[in-house]
């Protein structure tokens, strides 16, 4: 069988069945309607937890993060996997506070903060290995806000929309 680029197809993985960690660079994604192609991937690792942040692009200069995360279940649960998508919002300067804060009119409060390792593969606008300092907020609606700062740059922000299974369908050419 031939390998050859031109004779590729287009496959189109069952939703039902999509674990989104197999996602991979280049692959396309489709979320209700809307194409992304996956430009490149962060591998993040901190305390024991993994986590893969897919940069997404539906072209003309529009990116968003995909975030998938296995999250252990409490009490008694089973665990879950996490998926978000980022959309950057802008920070004017902005650090995050180690209490609540209050952007764009909603309050957040901090759930989580640290630096964690990342690697990272195909196009992301990262280093190819190195550190991110994070500090993550939820407002009282659920919504969560991230902000991130790689190896000492300027601190960007996102708020988060949660995907639910099945909303997103892959397609990958084989």
């Amino acid at each position: 069988m031939s390998s050859h680029p031109a004779l590729a197809r287009p496959v189109i993985l069952d939703p039902d069945y999509l674990d989104p960690r197999t996602i991979k660079v280049g692959d396309v994604i489709d979320r209700q309607g809307v194409r992304s192609r996956v430009l490149g991937a962060l591998h993040l690792s901190w305390q024991g937890d993994q986590r893969i942040e897919y940069l997404l692009s539906e072209g003309s200069s529009h990116y968003q993060w995909l975030s998938v995360q296995e999250r252990e279940g409490t009490m008694g649960e089973p665990s879950h996997l996490e998926v978000f998508l980022w959309t950057p919002v802008p920070t004017q300067g902005m650090v995050p506070a180690k209490s609540m804060l209050i952007m764009e009119g909603v309050e957040f409060s901090p759930i989580e903060r640290g630096t964690a390792a990342f690697r990272s593969e195909g196009t992301t606008g990262y280093p190819e290995r190195g550190l991110v300092d994070f500090a993550d907020y939820r407002a009282s609606d659920g919504r969560l806000l991230s902000f991130n700062r790689v190896q000492g740059q300027a601190w960007t922000a996102a708020y988060a929309q949660p995907l639910s299974p099945g909303s997103i369908n892959v397609e990958r050419m084989l």
